[in-house]
């Protein structure tokens, strides 16, 4: 064996509103706030504890430099999810050119998943995206990451618009799932 997997990335879009299939708040009820000064060290222990067991990895060489130039664009927001004052889960809105808006990444930390807050998290990711007044609100997913994922999507009232195949692993080592670089 060569150490290659092979990897399907679905990529799902919602085109109104109105698709949106939201579900009751959880109790107790998470906080849900935008970070508008997020710092580099928030940023990169979100995107590393919330992805570790998903091959998330392009992001973690970036340099502090790297993750301010980033969240410095005006088009992308991060959001949190607290349990008090702990992070339980998070995701990143990026506003692209032709006016559709990403969910760009979008997780839990471990200790929170299996509560139902993946639903609730990803129903006001969806809201704020919505927020933003967009043509469509999309969002990519592939079988390295959590296998609620996809079925979590669809039960939204994201539709499958696409499919690719791609491989990691061997010399190339693992690549991000959310992006496949």
């Amino acid at each position: 064996m060569d150490g290659t997997t092979v990897v399907t990335r679905t990529y799902l879009e919602m085109k109104a509103p109105g698709d949106l299939r939201p579900v009751p708040a959880p109790e107790p009820v998470p906080r849900i706030d935008r970070i508008e000064h997020c710092t580099p060290t928030m940023f990169r222990y979100l995107y590393a504890e919330v992805g570790r067991a998903f091959h998330w990895t392009d992001r973690l060489s970036w340099t502090d430099a790297d993750i301010e130039r980033h969240l410095s664009n005006p088009g992308v927001s991060i959001w949190v999810m607290s349990d008090g004052a702990t992070p339980a889960g998070y995701f990143e809105l990026r506003v692209h050119d032709e006016g559709s808006v990403e969910i760009a990444y979008f997780g839990l930390l471990p200790s929170y998943i299996g509560r139902g807050w993946g639903k609730y998290l990803l129903a006001r990711a969806t809201q704020a995206a919505w927020e933003l007044e967009p043509s469509r609100v999309w969002l990519h997913t592939c079988t390295l990451d959590h296998p609620s994922a996809l079925p979590n999507y669809v039960k939204r009232g994201f539709q499958p618009v696409r499919q690719e195949v791609y491989t990691i692993g061997g010399t190339a080592g693992p690549r991000d799932s959310k992006n496949g670089q």
